[in-house]
C-alpha cells in the first residue's frame, strides 16, 4: 500500500512517499476506506516537527482529513456498504470510551487522524463505522477532505460553545486559514454581521468573497483592534475567534464589546500571553476554549457543505507523491484556503 509517512520528526526531509506499507483489514464494527484525497492541516506540521510526550510508531502516515470509497466492511456493520462515498470526522475515539455516550466525545482523550494515530494519506485507512459519513456520489473527493477538522472544529466553536445567536457580530482574526475561511461562511449562515482582519488586501477580498461584511487590511491598518473599536461605534463585537494566541489575544479582548465572549480554537503564534484580568472580569469577558467536536457537529456541518450553503475552500492541489511540496506550500502561507493531496 502506498502512502506518505513520516520516518522520524523534524523537516521536510523526513517525509517519504513509500508503497510497502501493509493493507489494514476491518475488525468488529469497522469499515476499511479507499482514500481519494486528503488534506493538510497546520497540525501536520506541529507532528513532523514533534513536541514532548509525543510517541509516534514510525512509519507514521500524515494527514487528519480524507474522503474516499468503502472498499470493504467488517461483521457488524450495518450503516455502510462497499462502493459507499463517505468522508471521515478526523476525530478518532475508542469503542470503549464512556464519552461515545455523551455526545460530547471531543471532551475525552481523543486521538486526531495523522496525530496520535495513523492519517489519510495512503491507499487505504480502516475506521470505526461512526467516524464516516456517506456523501453525495458527486461530490469532490477533495472538497469533501478539505472541510473535514477545520469544519467540525468552527461548528464546534461558534455554534455548540460560542452559541452564536442571529443579529450577533463576528470577528475573526485572520482570513486565510482553513478555520478562518470556514468561520466567515458558519457566522453568515448563522445571520452574523462578520468583520476580518486579513494580513493582505488579497486576502480580505478573498474573504470578502465569502460573505465577509467589513474587512480590514492589515498592512494598512497596523492598529487593528483601535479600528474595529472606532468602526463599532466604541463598543466592539458580540463573539471574536481567534486561533493565533499570543501575537492577538490582547488586541482580541479590546474589540469584545463588554459582556461578549471569546472562542479561542488554537495558537498558531504561540501559547504564552500576558493578560490583563482587569479587562476580563471589569468588562465580563467570556475566554472560551474549543478543539475539534463530537461526530454530530461533524454530520451538522458536513450536511450544510453537501447542501452547498457551506462551500470548501481548497487553494491548491497535489498529488500523493508531491507530499513535501505540499507541507512548504502551507508552511508558507502561499495560498488562500486548504492544500488538498490527491491519493
Amino acid at each position: 500500500m502506498r502512502g506518505a509517512v513520516l520516518t522520524a520528526h523534524g523537516g521536510p526531509e523526513v517525509i517519504q512517499v513509500v508503497d510497502n506499507l501493509p493493507v489494514p483489514e476491518p475488525s468488529h464494527g469497522e469499515v476499511r476506506v479507499n482514500i481519494k484525497a486528503a488534506a493538510l492541516n497546520r497540525l501536520d506540521l506541529f507532528v513532523r516537527a514533534g513536541w514532548k510526550g509525543l510517541e509516534l510508531d514510525f512509519p507514521h502516515v500524515v494527514c487528519a482529513d480524507g474522503a474516499g470509497v468503502v472498499d470493504a466492511v467488517g461483521e457488524g456493520v450495518t450503516q455502510f456498504a462497499v462502493g459507499d462515498s463517505v468522508s471521515i470526522d478526523p476525530t478518532y475515539v475508542k469503542p470503549d470510551d464512556p464519552a461515545l455516550h455523551t455526545g460530547l466525545e471531543n471532551q475525552s482523550r481523543i486521538a486526531i487522524l495523522g496525530e496520535h494515530h495513523g492519517g489519510c494519506a495512503a491507499e487505504y485507512i480502516v475506521l470505526p463505522q461512526r467516524q464516516l459519513m456517506k456523501m453525495p456520489d458527486d461530490f469532490d473527493y477533495g472538497e469533501a477532505a478539505a472541510v473535514g477538522l477545520v469544519g467540525v472544529t468552527a461548528w464546534h466553536s461558534l455554534i455548540t460553545r460560542g452559541n452564536l445567536l442571529p443579529g450577533e457580530s463576528v470577528l475573526i482574526v485572520g482570513a486565510g486559514g482553513g478555520v478562518n475561511s470556514i468561520s466567515i461562511q458558519i457566522a453568515k449562515l448563522a445571520g452574523a454581521k462578520v468583520y476580518v482582519v486579513g494580513s493582505t488586501a488579497e486576502k480580505c477580498a478573498e474573504a470578502e468573497a465569502l460573505g465577509a461584511d467589513v474587512t480590514i487590511n492589515r498592512e494598512e491598518e497596523p492598529e487593528w483592534s483601535r479600528a474595529m473599536y472606532k468602526m463599532t461605534n466604541k463598543q466592539g463585537v458580540d463573539v471574536v475567534v481567534d486561533n493565533v494566541g499570543q501575537a492577538t489575544l490582547n488586541n482580541s479582548i479590546r474589540c469584545c464589546r463588554i459582556g461578549g465572549r471569546i472562542l479561542i480554537v488554537g495558537g498558531t503564534s504561540g501559547y504564552k500571553v500576558d493578560l490583563n484580568v482587569a479587562q476580563l472580569f471589569s468588562r465580563q469577558i467570556a475566554l472560551i476554549g474549543s478543539t475539534m467536536g463530537p461526530h454530530r457537529d461533524y454530520m451538522a456541518f458536513m450536511n450544510e457543505v453537501f447542501a452547498g450553503n457551506i462551500k470548501p475552500v481548497v487553494g491548491a492541489r497535489f498529488q500523493l507523491d508531491e507530499m513535501v511540496q505540499a507541507q512548504n506550500t502551507l508552511e508558507e502561507n502561499a495560498v488562500f484556503g486548504k492544500v488538498v493531496v490527491e491519493v
